[in-house]
This record gives C-alpha cells, sequence and structure tokens, in this order.
C-alpha cells in the first residue's frame, strides 16, 4: 500500500523546530532526561506548551531528534580516521577533532554523557550497532599500523577509549577545568593547551620502538 508522502515544512515551521530543540538541549544537558519535562522546554523556547506539542508530541521524541543528531555528529571525528594516512598524523587530527567538538558542542557531550550514565535506555542499539561497527573497524586500521611496525604496539581499543575520556573531558567537566586553570589559564587557550598536551601525550608514547 502507497504512504503518502509528508507534506514539506515551512520555513517559519522548521524554524520553531529548530528553536524548540535548541532550549532542548539546553535544558537536556543540564537536567537530563528524567529530570527534564515539556513544560520546562517550553517556557526555555519561549513558546506555550500546546504550542510545542504541535511540532513535538513528546518528551520522547524531541530527545531523540537531538540524540540522533548527535550521533552523527560524534561519529563524524572518528569516520575520518583514514588508513591511507600517516599513523601519527591521523591520530593527532583525531584528537584534534575530539577537542574542538569539546570546544563547540559541550551541550552536546553533556547529553551525551547524561543518556550514558542512566545506563543508555535509548541509545543502546546504536552503541551496539553503528558506534560498535565503526569502532571495531577504526581498531583494526589502528591493529594494522602496529602490525605494520608504523606505530608502538597497544590495544587499539583502549586507545580510542582513553582518546574520548580525555577529549570529553574538557565539555563535560569544564566548569571544573576553568576553576582550576584560573582567570590566567582558564580562556579560549584551554583548549589548545590541551591539544599540544595530548598530542605529546599520545603521539610520543605511540611512536614505533627501534
Amino acid at each position: 500500500m502507497h504512504t503518502p508522502a509528508r507534506p514539506r515544512q515551512t520555513r517559519i515551521q522548521t524554524q520553531k523546530r529548530e528553536l524548540i530543540l535548541d532550549a532542548a538541549l539546553d535544558v537536556f544537558s543540564a537536567h537530563g532526561f528524567r529530570g527534564a519535562t515539556i513544560d520546562q522546554i517550553a517556557e526555555a523556547a519561549g513558546m506555550s506548551k500546546p504550542n510545542l506539542l504541535y511540532y513535538f508530541k513528546s518528551k520522547e521524541d524531541i530527545h531523540t531528534t537531538l540524540i540522533q543528531r548527535l550521533l552523527e555528529t560524534w561519529l563524524a571525528p572518528l569516520r575520518e580516521l583514514d588508513d591511507i594516512g600517516d599513523p601519527l598524523t591521523e591520530l593527532r587530527g583525531y584528537i584534534r577533532r575530539k577537542l574542538e567538538m569539546a570546544r563547540d558542542y559541550p551541550r552536546e557531550s553533556r547529553l551525551f554523557a547524561n543518556e550514558i550514565l542512566q545506563g543508555a535506555p535509548r541509545v543502546m542499539p546504536m552503541l551496539e550497532g553503528e558506534l560498535k561497527s565503526l569502532v571495531d573497524e577504526k581498531a583494526g586500521i589502528i591493529r594494522g599500523w602496529m602490525h605494520a611496525g608504523r606505530i608502538a604496539r597497544t590495544d587499539p581499543y583502549h586507545l580510542i577509549f582513553s582518546i574520548w575520556a580525555t577529549t570529553q573531558h574538557y565539555a563535560d567537566f569544564d566548569v571544573q577545568v576553568r576553576a582550576v586553570l584560573g582567570p590566567q589559564r582558564g580562556g579560549a587557550g584551554r583548549f589548545e593547551d590541551a591539544a599540544r598536551f595530548l598530542e605529546q601525550l599520545y603521539l610520543e608514547g605511540l611512536k614505533p620502538k627501534p
């Protein structure tokens, strides 16, 4: 049976949806899925609850849309890891891209962290499917570099995990980072400082041994 195509959204409808999603990102990243309410999202978006529910049928609908967008953005830096390139250059680029995400998408990072801390009830199929497949693929590339003697031998999965942990720290714990660094070092330059440190930490350790 033929399913009729959904009517295209008008420019105003698209703008309203984006306004809601941006407001919801603030609310979800601050309160998590369980703590967030439709009323909070509507207030943050500057619209009535019935108006919001015209565009999204539920809190779950909004959250799912945000998570789907986030995962595409989240996986993009790892997808760019290329087996043809120089291994240390490729890994340096990956570290840099992840730190750029921590700098530019802190709300998205906290949204994802909140979801994981709750046991990933809404993203587990993606973690076990798309994410695992991508990590398996890139771990295979890293393992190939090791077998060819191009980088030192280590566990490729834990290498990827540790890059996630050290780079996302600068988004999820940004308040702590800035407080400890203080006004002199806690400005925008903290991300470049972090990049130089992490490059030294990982790349020196991964240089092939004589």
